[in-house]
């Protein structure tokens, strides 16, 4: 009987080794980057998530168990040896089993036990929601400050009340998504670009309608928008000498430049602090002109506001666009794909 006993003891102890060694896995990521994929279908933020929200279950149905075991282990010990030993040794295991708990081989066959009967463990406390209850008692944070997305930074900001003015927040967020964004969602649509022809004479006449178009910067043509041959910077125009009325093709600059329309925001922005230019064109795959793209566009698209120009006329040309496509390309039977 006294092996017996003391068999018994040994197992019981292992046991209570192996259950406090058992470190239960926590995620990486935090609630609202796993709630987040979770949305997009990924199976496995499912089964993370899952893990995370029962993790508090989890660390209070090993405590309970250990406390079970030890309590078990003190009756054994008693049992075995004496009310004055069994207490004793008693003591020393539940000062010291923790430690001992942490011993890397210990920790290691423990974590393998756990490994595999994981899903089973989660099965268990899903369907044993009272029981759990009662014996939850290990609150579990799961508010790490963790940012794992620029969704979840941005949600953050949103969900910031006082601290961060609307201002600061705007600035924020639309930093955040600024690379995002594709030239084609900012630039000036091909409808609403007013151009010159490069045989234009810029006597006065010439010179005080330009002037009233209300943009600092015109591309000058040779036959159509799809052949820009050069930039006429209005602003210059101021010293020109009226007497001497010249063509437009020789007051341009005649370098140009190009973006196509799928750029970044981001490298379009680039471009223009490497070319130190104020004005892209804006191709597609063929080349045609769809757009003109201005360096205030993109700083207004990274601030989030509006910078006002006494050159412009128009706060949104986008706007415009839109108003003046009604009737275009409206036959009386036609067909949107």
């Amino acid at each position: 009987m006294f092996i017996f006993l003391l068999s018994l003891i040994v197992i019981v102890f292992i046991l209570l080794l192996f259950v406090a060694a058992i470190s239960p896995e926590r995620s990486k990521l935090s609630l609202f980057e796993l709630e987040r994929r979770v949305a997009m279908g990924h199976e496995t933020a499912k089964k993370s998530l899952e893990r995370q929200k029962l993790l508090g279950d989890v660390l209070s149905l090993q405590k309970v168990i250990s406390a079970l075991l030890l309590v078990v282990l003190v009756l054994l010990l008693s049992a075995t040896l004496g009310w004055f030993i069994g207490v004793l040794i008693s003591v020393f295991v539940a000062l010291e089993y923790g430690g001992l708990s942490q011993v890397s081989f210990i920790k290691k066959i423990a974590q393998k036990i756990y490994n595999k009967i994981d899903e089973k463990l989660i099965k268990f406390i899903k369907n044993a929601p009272l029981l759990m209850r009662l014996l939850s008692s290990v609150p579990v944070d799961n508010d790490d400050r963790q940012i794992d997305s620029r969704q979840e930074l941005q949600y953050l900001i949103d969900e910031s009340k006082d601290i961060l003015t609307f201002e600061e927040k705007s600035l924020i967020v639309n930093g955040l998504s600024f690379g995002d964004k594709k030239v084609k969602s900012i630039m000036t649509p091909r409808s609403v670009i007013n151009s010159i022809k490069n045989t234009e004479f810029l006597g006065p006449l010439t010179l005080d309608e330009l002037h009233k178009i209300g943009h600092s910067r015109l591309p000058v043509v040779k036959g159509d928008i799809d052949h820009i041959v050069g930039i006429l910077n209005l602003r210059s125009l101021l010293a020109l000498d009226i007497k001497k009325s010249t063509t437009a093709e020789k007051a341009m600059e005649s370098k140009v430049y190009y973006i196509n329309e799928n750029q970044a925001l981001d490298k379009a922005l680039a471009a223009f602090l490497k070319t130190r230019h104020h004005l892209f064109v804006v191709v597609n795959e063929f080349r045609e002109t769809v757009g003109l793209l201005s360096l205030e566009d993109v700083i207004e698209a990274l601030l989030g506001r509006k910078i006002i120009d006494e050159f412009d006329t128009h706060d949104d040309l986008r706007v415009v666009a839109l108003r003046n496509s009604s009737g275009k390309n409206h036959p009386e039977k036609y067909e949107d794909f």
